[in-house]
């Protein structure tokens, strides 16, 4: 290590910013970072951790995740002691417009990611690691500092379980066991063994270190950093929450809650000596670039109209189909690669492909990370199972990510499986993410083609893929792109306007048939883009009696309700079919009849509207 003089005044100067920056902002979390000040110091300035302060992008420097989020005024105090945050900035902690936020973006350009919800960090550097190790060829490292609370979150443990299996001797955690959470003890207090014990059990190397002693910190970094490790590497280290301030040391209440200006004064004497003209210095990294990845060409697939192929089967063709042209796109699946068909891209390109089992959250995360180092995921399960990734998802979009989630075996037209394997929440959920984009297609051909957008979309975008085989309606040369529909029965007679999604444009196109004999005309829409919604389309469907919405969803947050939005401000009149009821098991044109979603439930709406 560097002189630990040196260090141990860095320390100092880092808990003066710490107090400084959040008393000045009536806010923040101060004991929670000052007792993670010695574990943090020793990696950035004792020689161990290889980064450019002046180019946090390079991409072999180093990576440090704050997984605890709360403790931001570390992570900005550490800036501060290199050099790279003026005092002026880091007293504009908290303040509306500073990059300096309560929990830690990417606005702040060496947040490696947004954080502040727990659990989440760990899996983030995993996905950062598995890029390191098996994409760019890089030897940098990332390092992950984990509060003692939040290991209670499953998430963590499924980080560890796949950290192991993927032997990341890159990744390292530092758990800053400070014994005390929001509103007292933690799960196992000051309990280093049991820490230990599940830790290791998971297949990670462990080291117990006072993580106030800057000589334990040297010790143990240098041995979770030996070259050529092939185990993940966590240290764990016993600390006070609010180390160094006799006032709030070791002390119940003070969870998020800064010192008085009164008290300050009285803190800062605690410190002893404080120099703040001292700068830390970062090892420098090796100027590596990542390794040149050529894939091998393979066929697009070709689609008959007519010829009956699930969309979820397109999507996996699609996603072998088009990596030649998205070299940095890879694949994740929480082990339902052969139901969601991500199994025809591992098949191909075995090298780009992360099984992550069924362990949806860690999946997303490590997704993210993965992201955040250049890459592009694909990232499938079923439908119903993404709900339990939410959090990690609309997490994601504070770090600006590109990412696609696909969502197979959507809605009740999946048949017998029964309730529980049916994606009846998941427009409303990815929906609801800022700047989103959704699509539903309908057959092969248009779900190759918004696989293939989506590859050109930033940020989050969303497929809904089905599990039955629908008859392919269109022809190559169409295009799909965002925010687009289809209109595929149209006359100047259209009595109203029926706008669906996935397999319901199938039951549409059965009930025009059913009405036409009737002699009441139609007009059918594919919205195959949900968000956004084509509005030219929809106000003109002004043009008829009215639009009626029919899709495979619960009513709440699907495609009716944002065809009710986009058309609230005109006077056309929407009416919605959708899931309304308990879902149960049978075959799918049983259950979309049970549901009211089917031709004949669209057909008899229809006739009601014009009775």
């Amino acid at each position: 290590m560097h002189d630990q003089e040196h260090i141990r005044a860095l320390t100092r100067q880092i808990r003066y910013w710490i107090l400084a920056s959040t008393t000045r902002a009536g806010s923040g979390h101060a004991s929670s970072s000052l007792s993670a000040v010695e574990l943090t110091t020793a990696l950035l300035f004792g020689g161990f951790f290889r980064a450019d302060p002046h180019n946090p992008a390079h991409p072999n420097n180093d990576r440090l995740i704050f997984s605890k989020g709360h403790a931001a005024p570390l992570l900005y105090s550490l800036y501060a002691a290199a050099g790279m945050v003026s005092e002026e900035e880091l007293l504009s902690l908290r303040t509306f417009g500073s990059r300096l936020e309560g929990h830690p973006t990417p606005v702040f350009p060496y947040a490696e990611a947004a954080t502040g919800s727990l659990g989440q960090g760990l899996s983030i550097g995993l996905g950062m690691a598995l890029n390191g190790k098996y994409l760019d060829n890089l030897p940098y490292r990332t390092f992950v500092l984990l509060g003692d609370s939040e290991m209670a979150e499953g998430s963590q443990w499924e980080a560890l379980q796949l950290a192991a299996h993927y032997e990341l001797g890159n990744l390292v955690g530092i758990l800053d066991v400070n014994r005390l959470g929001q509103r007292g003890q933690t799960m196992y207090g000051h309990d280093m063994e049991a820490y230990r014990r599940r830790v290791s059990a998971f297949g990670w190397d462990t080291f117990l270190v006072d993580g106030h002693s800057l000589e334990d910190m040297e010790h143990a970094y240098r041995k979770a950093l030996i070259p050529g490790r092939t185990r993940p590497a966590m240290i764990i280290a016993r600390t006070l929450k609010g180390k160094g301030v006799s006032l709030i040391e070791d002390m119940e209440g003070w969870h998020g809650k800064p010192l008085p200006e009164d008290d300050f004064d009285r803190a800062v004497a605690d410190l002893g000596d404080v120099d703040k003209s001292l700068v830390g210095k970062m090892a420098h990294p090796e100027d590596l670039r990542p390794a040149q990845y050529g894939p091998k060409t393979a066929d697009a697939p070709v689609y008959s109209p007519g010829e009956k192929v699930s969309t979820r089967e397109a999507y996996g063709s699609a996603l072998a189909g088009m990596h030649a042209d998205y070299p940095d796109m890879v694949v994740l699946d929480g082990e339902v690669s052969n139901s969601t068909h991500a199994a025809s891209f591992a098949k191909s390109y075995p090298d780009r492909f992360f099984e992550m089992f069924i362990a949806e959250q860690n999946m997303a995360g490590a997704a993210l990370g993965l992201s955040l180092r250049g890459k592009k995921p694909f990232v499938s399960s079923f439908a119903a199972f993404m709900t339990r990734a939410f959090d990690q998802i609309r997490m994601s979009r504070y770090s600006e990510p590109n990412m696609v989630f696909a969502g197979s075996h959507a809605g009740i037209s999946i048949g017998e499986d029964g309730a529980s394997q049916m994606g009846l929440e998941d427009l409303a959920m990815f929906r609801s993410v800022l700047d989103s984009v959704v699509f539903h297609p309908c057959d092969a051909q248009s779900t190759d083609k918004v696989v293939r957008e989506a590859a050109e979309l930033e940020g989050i975008t969303y497929i809904r893929t089905l599990r039955g085989k629908t008859p392919v309606l269109y022809g190559q040369e169409e295009s799909f792109p965002p925010g687009g529909s289809k209109v595929l029965r149209e006359s100047g007679d259209d009595a109203y306007t029926v706008c669906a999604a996935g397999i319901t444009v199938h039951e549409a196109l059965a009930a025009y048939e059913e009405l036409l004999a009737q002699g009441i005309a139609i007009r059918v829409v594919d919205c195959y883009c949900i968000k956004p919604l084509d509005r030219e389309t929809l106000l003109r469907s002004g043009e008829t009696g009215g639009v009626l919405t029919v899709e495979d969803h619960y009513p709440q947050g699907g495609l009716g309700e944002a065809v009710c939005s986009e058309l609230s401000d005109s006077a056309t009149p929407v009416h919605s079919l959708a899931v309304g009821k308990l879902p149960r098991t049978g075959k799918p044109q049983e259950l979309m009849d049970y549901a009211g979603i089917s031709a004949k439930a669209i057909a008899e709406r229809i006739r009601s509207l014009l009775a």
